[in-house]
Formats: C-alpha cells, sequence, structure tokens
C-alpha cells in the first residue's frame, strides 16, 4: 500500500535530521534524485552532452533543490540556465551552480513573456519555484512566467517536489501552475499528489528516498492507494469447495422503465466480478433485459429472498422503485447488511448511516447530497466547489453521514467516517462515458456480498492493512474502484487506446481479476 503524506508530516520526520546538522546531506540527496530522473527524460530524446535545462528558481529550499541538480547536470555536459524568481535564493546552492558553468537569469517586470519564449524550447524545465512551506500561489512575475509558458507547451517539465500553486496536503491548486510530465518528490508521496485537481498537475510521480522513511513510518498517512500488490491479497477468490451462496449473493435494485441499461449494466457487472448469485429487483420490462444478457440472475418479483449485500439506486427513477429501494435499504438497516447506494438511492438515505454502507456519488450527487444534510455554517456547496476539493468534501460527507463515502473521478477517494481515505487512479479519461458508474456499483456490490465476513475477520488480508473494522469498508470501495478503473484501462487497450463503452469495461472484468490472481499464484512460495 502506498502512504502519502502532509508537507507538515515530511517536515516533522526532517526536523531530527536539521537538529543534528544533517540539511546539507538532505539537499543533497534530493537534488541527486531530481538530477537522475532529469537524466533520464532527456535520454528517451537524445544525448546528454549540449542538452539544454532551464530551473526556474524560488527563495527557500524548494529552489535551493533546483540549483544543486542543475549543477549536477552542467557538470554532465548539459547547458544549464537558472532563472531567478527572486532577488533571495539560497546561497550554497547558488554557488555550486555559478562554479559548475550555470548561466543566470533574472526574471525582471515586463520580462516574463520574453524569458517565456526563450524557456519553452529548452529540452528540460525544473520547476522548483514554490515547495510544501509555501502558502498560497505563485504571485508577481513569477505568476506571469508560469502562465506565459503553460500556454506554450514546453517539451518536457520536471516539479521539484510538487508543482509550484499545488497544497501538497489536499491538492487543491492555486492558479497558475505549470503541468508538470513528471513529479519529483522527496521522502514520502505528498497527499496532494493522489488527489485531484492536483493529480492532474503531476504527471508521474516518483518518489526519492533522502533518509527521513524510518521517520515517517509512525505517522498516520493523509491518503492511502492501494497496489496491484494488495488486490491480489484482498480479491476473493472461491475455495475447492465454494457454492453458489458461500461466494456471496447479491440483491440488487436498479433501473427502471426509463433507465433499463443501468439494471442490465449493474447486474451483469456484479456476475462478472464474482458473486455467486445476483437477485434482481425491478419492474418486468426492465427484468426481461437484464435476464436477456445474465441469464443467471434471478429476478424477485415479490419479497426477495436471503442476500449477503445490496446495490441500490443505479438507474431508479419513479415511485414504484424507489418504494422497492428504500424497503430493501430499511431492511438491511435492519439487518445490518453492507450497501451500494448510488444515483437515485441517495435521497432515501436513514438519518445516520453505518460504516458498512458505501455511498458513490459524483461531484454533482454529493454537491446535492451535502445541501441536504444539517447544515455545517457553510455556503451552498456547487459541483465546482467539490471538484476544486474534493478531499475535504469527501470527508465532510463521510462524517456527516456516518456512511463511507466512494467519490467518482478521474481520481476517485473513498473517505471511512473516522477520516481515514483511500485514493484510486488506475483508470482513463475514456471511462468518461454513460453507465460507467452503474458498472462500477455492481463491481462494489459483488465483492462487498463476497468480502463481508472478511472484512471482519481481524486475521485476515483487510486487517492485514493496519486499519480498524470500521475502515475497512473503504478498503473494499478502494479496491473495487481499482478494479473498475484497471477494467476500463484494460478494455481501452483493446481498442488500441481508443474510446470505450460501459459494456466493455464490464467484459474486461474477469480478465483483470483473472490475471491478478495469476500473478499471486506465480508469486506463492
Amino acid at each position: 500500500m502506498i502512504s502519502a503524506f502532509t508537507g507538515q508530516q515530511i517536515r516533522d520526520a526532517e526536523q531530527p535530521l536539521l537538529d543534528s546538522g544533517g540539511g546539507a546531506v538532505l539537499m543533497q540527496r534530493a537534488a541527486y534524485g531530481l538530477a537522475q530522473e532529469v537524466v533520464r527524460a532527456v535520454r528517451v530524446r537524445r544525448r546528454l552532452a549540449g542538452a539544454s535545462v532551464t530551473v526556474l528558481v524560488g527563495k527557500g529550499n524548494n529552489g535551493g533543490d533546483g540549483l544543486y541538480a542543475a549543477s549536477m547536470l552542467a557538470r554532465r555536459g548539459m547547458r544549464t540556465t537558472a532563472v531567478l524568481a527572486s532577488a533571495e535564493a539560497h546561497t550554497e546552492a547558488l554557488a555550486a551552480f555559478t562554479a559548475a558553468g550555470g548561466r543566470l537569469l533574472r526574471l525582471e517586470p515586463d520580462y516574463a513573456e520574453e524569458l517565456a519564449v526563450a524557456c519553452a524550447g529548452d529540452d528540460v524545465i525544473i520547476d522548483a519555484l514554490l515547495g510544501t512551506g509555501a502558502r498560497g500561489g505563485l504571485r508577481g512575475e513569477a505568476a506571469e512566467l508560469v502562465s506565459f509558458l503553460q500556454e506554450l507547451r514546453p517539451r518536457c517539465v520536471i516539479a521539484c517536489d510538487l508543482p509550484s500553486g499545488l497544497d501538497a496536503a489536499t491538492g487543491e491548486v492555486h492558479w497558475p501552475v505549470l503541468n508538470a510530465d513528471i513529479t519529483v518528490t522527496f521522502g514520502g508521496a505528498k497527499a496532494g499528489l493522489m488527489t485531484d485537481p492536483g493529480e492532474g498537475c503531476a504527471g508521474r510521480v516518483v518518489v526519492v528516498e533522502i533518509g527521513i522513511e524510518d521517520n515517517l513510518a509512525p505517522a498516520a498517512p493523509e491518503l492511502r492507494r492501494l497496489t496491484t500488490t494488495d488486490l491480489q491479497s484482498l480479491l476473493p477468490a472461491p475455495g475447492r469447495r465454494s457454492h453458489k451462496y458461500s461466494r456471496g449473493v447479491l440483491g440488487v435494485v436498479a433501473g427502471s422503465e426509463r433507465f433499463v441499461g443501468a439494471a442490465v449494466l449493474s447486474v451483469h457487472a456484479a456476475a462478472v466480478a464474482g458473486a455467486g448469485m445476483v437477485r434482481y429487483v425491478g419492474p418486468e420490462p426492465a427484468a426481461r433485459q437484464v435476464l436477456l444478457r445474465t441469464p443467471e440472475a434471478i429476478w424477485e418479483s415479490g419479497q426477495p429472498g436471503r442476500v449477503q449485500a445490496w446495490v441500490l439506486g443505479p438507474g431508479v427513477d419513479g415511485g414504484g422503485q424507489l418504494q422497492r429501494a428504500g424497503n430493501a435499504g430499511k431492511a438491511a438497516l435492519e439487518a445490518e447488511l453492507p450497501v451500494v447506494v448510488d444515483a437515485g438511492a441517495l435521497s432515501l438515505l436513514p438519518q445516520h448511516c453505518p460504516p458498512h454502507w458505501i455511498l458513490t456519488p459524483h461531484a454533482g450527487e454529493l454537491a446535492t447530497l451535502l445541501e441536504s444534510l444539517p447544515s455545517t455554517g457553510e455556503v451552498a456547496v456547487t459541483r465546482d466547489d467539490v471538484e476544486s476539493r474534493p478531499l475535504h468534501y469527501v470527508r465532510q460527507a463521510a462524517q456527516q453521514t456516518g456512511a463511507t463515502v466512494l467519490l467518482k473521478g478521474a481520481t476517485t477517494l473513498v473517505a471511512s467516517p473516522s477520516g481515514v481515505v483511500f485514493s484510486q487512479s488506475e483508470g482513463t479519461p475514456w471511462m468518461a462515458t454513460a453507465g460507467s458508474g452503474d458498472v462500477l456499483a455492481g463491481i462494489l456490490g459483488s465483492l462487498l456480498a463476497q468480502c463481508a465476513e472478511a472484512v471482519k475477520d481481524d486475521d485476515g488480508a483487510y486487517a492485514a492493512l493496519g486499519l480498524n473494522p470500521e475502515d475497512r469498508w473503504a478498503a473494499v470501495a478502494a479496491a473495487a474502484a481499482s478494479l473498475h478503473g484497471m477494467a476500463g484501462s484494460q478494455a481501452s487497450r483493446d481498442f488500441e487506446g481508443g474510446p470505450l463503452t460501459a459494456s466493455a469495461i464490464m467484459t474486461a472484468v474477469p480478465r483483470v481479476i483473472g490475471s491478478l490472481t495469476a500473478e499471486c499464484d506465480r508469486t506463492k512460495p
């Protein structure tokens, strides 16, 4: 599992080394890691000798890291330029840069556009303007320079620790920001690089160890991200004596006469994600289409049979289906069953939900949900608010409802009521298509039905993540989001990286699960 931290947690981990006089060592390690990544990026396109690199330098330690890295690159035959955005710069690093033969330019008023044009054609631009200790974004000439560079689209931008203007703790962005192709971050992943909108500005993230990692170990991560290895241990697999009931029975209240496809997609996705049986509750026209696609499913026209989990809400429209969803929700609450609450059923929440109820809104639905909850003194929440501060609002929703909340997006966030948050980002932009969320609801419901007992097992794979029992439901949701993203990426590859449909995502699910299971089998001793 990848752990991500706030900038303050990183600085706290650095402090013992700083107190013992190890600050210069930390900076040299960071600079070396940054320089090595620049070398790798340049070698993809050309040889090092004569390659051009410009470093944008702020006044703090971040600028010092950039200057030391540029001095190392200069000694390897690269043409290096430092643009000083402040009258101050790290003294020792600046001396090392000039001694290595680097060229110095100062960012003067009315010079930003000309300088941007001159820099944009370089092989690499290093953004070392602001670090984790900065508050707010770029100002004055530095902001102008970055705005012009962003318009000019440089060949390759590498951010030093994080893109300038990005909040290391929250991922909130203070524009303008120079989008990075690669972010080289030091000591540990920053939470702001693993949640939108920050993740969208960071490119590929490379973590460089600088000797503070043992000091970070006791800290509670701000964000967590499941890896492929985690998925291999968490995804359920049938045993030799398993049967359809032991593999998990899922009830689904989805679709309507208008939105038949939502029922078809969520039921079939649940089936191909491994549920032993899927019981569908809905109107006969929708049920006919569900059974055409998934004849293994059972249509429950009356009182549904026994289930281990429910999916409520995808495509639910009209009084009849809302009533069925409400009845299933009340029964699940009494029986303490896990529930996925999506789309139309988000308006049916009880006054307080348990953590094993998982809400799956997109940004617009989360804004609507928050406005329907008791006031916390904030102004009305809009979709734009949620998209600019997703980490803040997903935590708020989980705390206010008592449920686990999965906020769908390019980076999907899953928050438990205690504040534990997972972040998954395995998908492709092509997954922004009708029905994709219905497939996710089916996958998640399937995992809940299969894992309901495993989540409670204090000796099981979910407990091994170091989570309290009430927080393990967030890990199930994160696993579903990861599986959904991987299936979408696989489906896009099947079309040579092109567009896909929700049905294609669904079709790829068994292949992704199979590949994870096969890899797990190969790595067993």
